[in-house]
């Protein structure tokens, strides 16, 4: 039988394809996020419950838990817990079969091979076989969804991906440091030019004509050039309430590695 607590670090759109998968396959999933996320997909991105309590996405339940201790509570409601624990102390506590790394850091440095009988990292930054089990490629292409058990996954590029012919374009940026304010809402279209947010007194401007994809939560704090939000320049046809591709790509790999660990007779 596989052991079916795994805990995710990071609640981030990514992660939450991840925790759906998982969840749906049959997993008790267990999620971990900082104290003030900078989650800019909110509206599919378990780490929203940080600020709202609880939050579904696509049929599945998730709701901030207050301590490691009571986990299987959420379980008993088929929810997912949510824990605010940004250096992974309650491992010890909640002592899980799998450990998944997606914060995106594209730097690890704080995931060990040694977390848990399987750990899994999301992306850039980690090496299968040395500080975890098996890596998972997030880079759009061939290999998005693939499982690495020896080397890395593709260097981060910084380059988001195209939709309809746009690329660096689709992104909103913070044009300074300071508060951030949302003047669009997540789901309302936008012509290019048009104010949708702002930072202080300096106003961000959509480049493009689309829909609001994502947006970060008002009232935080943010530093120059910073993601903060995310046109979809598919307009009116766009979806921002689904998980997508990439995301239940990159979940697919996570659930083949697990697989892998207790079905393919290999030890890792």
């Amino acid at each position: 039988m596989i052991p079916r607590k795994v805990v995710i670090r990071g609640a981030g759109d990514l992660a939450t394809g991840v925790a759906h998968r998982l969840w749906r396959s049959g997993f008790s999933v267990v999620m971990l996020e900082l104290p003030k996320p900078l989650v800019v997909r909110r509206t599919v991105s378990f780490a929203a419950v940080v600020y709202e309590g609880s939050i579904v996405v696509e049929s599945v339940q998730a709701e901030l838990c207050s301590s490691p201790d009571r986990v299987n509570e959420y379980f008993t409601r088929k929810v997912i817990p949510v824990l605010i624990d940004p250096h992974a102390e309650s491992l010890a506590m909640l002592q899980p079969s799998t450990v998944v790394d997606a914060i995106m850091a594209k730097n690890n440095k704080v995931t060990g091979i040694e977390d848990a009988g399987l750990v899994i990292g999301i992306g850039p930054g980690f090496t299968g076989g040395k500080d975890v089990h098996a890596v998972v490629e997030t880079k759009r292409g061939l290999n998005l969804g693939r499982v690495f058990y020896e080397g890395s996954a593709a260097e981060d590029t910084l380059e988001p991906g195209i939709i309809d012919g746009y690329g660096r374009e689709r992104l909103l940026r913070s044009p300074s440091g300071g508060i951030f304010e949302p003047l669009k809402k997540i789901g309302d279209l936008v012509k290019a030019g048009e104010t949708v947010a702002a930072v202080g007194r300096e106003e961000i401007k959509s480049a493009i004509d689309g829909m609001v994809r994502g947006m970060l939560y008002p009232g935080l704090e943010v530093t120059e050039g910073m993601k903060v939000g995310d046109i979809d320049p598919r307009g009116e046809s766009a979806d921002y309430k689904s998980i997508s591709d990439k995301a239940r790509a990159v979940g697919g790999g996570v659930l083949e590695a697990i697989l892998h660990r207790y079905f393919a007779g290999n030890t890792l």
